[in-house]
């Protein structure tokens, strides 16, 4: 697990909800039992820092950092998707950008997962297509300095045409196999984890959980029911997901608390 990814799941599924700032001696704290030691905590943050995503600022436990508003929108929309609380509904119509594909293979690679995050498959090296339209897409592009077009298309053979579109911009068999292979790692290592189990351990589990289920943001663009094949296997991890997150949150949130509380105690003491 790397760190600067690490800190966008504590950022998003902990820290967000509480304001969306903390000291740094609790992000070292609480991404301690990921295995990620305290230089590569500071390194990661400052590189977010950089990139636009924190902010430093002091706080009365010392100094901290927050997330910006962009972060804050991008961890937003990836709650969304991660606990699926929005409905995915579908006009009929596909988002199509066509675009002048950057040189350098990094910037390739940079702007193809991007793109992957915000929803969009490849139909071929220059053209990307999405089942609704993101409203970060031309901002995304515009820093990237990448020449595009957009336009709205709707397939003129309707739904069974528009399935075809579907399954050349993504490979949907990887795809279900990669929600059944998450369902069985990660079966076992939650099964080990009671109501007999400590708060740290449970933060642990439920911090990986989250983590693996967050690669599908780049992987899975949660098309309509009605593109998707019967039986699809996502529904089903979905489920498994939710029920294991939802039954590890009370000891995490204990965990994070107490992570938060240790770090504004000691630095009171510090200050005397």
């Amino acid at each position: 697990m790397q760190a600067r990814s690490a800190l966008f799941d504590l950022y998003g599924d902990h820290l967000r909800p509480r304001g969306g700032r903390a000291p740094v001696a609790a992000l070292v704290k609480l991404l301690a039992p990921l295995g990620i030691a305290p230089p590569a905590v500071r390194t990661a943050v400052s590189r977010m820092v950089r990139q636009g995503w924190l902010d430093p600022l002091r706080l009365a436990s010392g100094p901290g950092y927050s997330i910006t508003p962009r972060a804050a929108r991008r961890l937003d929309e990836a709650a969304a998707r991660i606990y699926r609380t929005g409905r995915v509904s579908w006009d009929g119509r596909f988002d199509l950008l066509v675009l002048q594909t950057p040189t350098a293979r990094r910037d390739r690679q940079r702007l193809a997962a991007n793109l992957s995050f915000l929803g969009y498959g490849t139909l071929d090296e220059h053209t990307w297509v999405a089942t609704r339209a993101n409203e970060d897409v031309d901002l995304l592009l515009e820093e990237a300095g990448v020449r595009y077009e957009r336009f709205t298309a709707a397939h003129a053979a309707g739904t069974p045409g528009a399935m075809g579109v579907v399954r050349r911009a993504w490979d949907l068999s990887e795809i279900g196999r990669a929600y059944e292979r998450f369902v069985a790692e990660q079966r076992p290592l939650l099964a080990g984890v009671t109501v007999r189990s400590g708060d740290e351990e449970a933060y642990a589990a439920r911090f990986r959980l989250v983590h693996a289920w967050r690669t599908f943001l780049f992987r899975d663009p949660q098309l309509p029911p009605a593109l998707l094949p019967e039986r699809w296997s996502g529904t089903a991890a979905a489920g498994f997901f939710d029920r294991h997150a939802a039954r590890l949150r009370p000891a995490a949130d204990r965990y994070v608390e107490q992570c938060l509380d240790v770090s504004n105690r000691t630095a009171r003491q510090k200050g005397r």
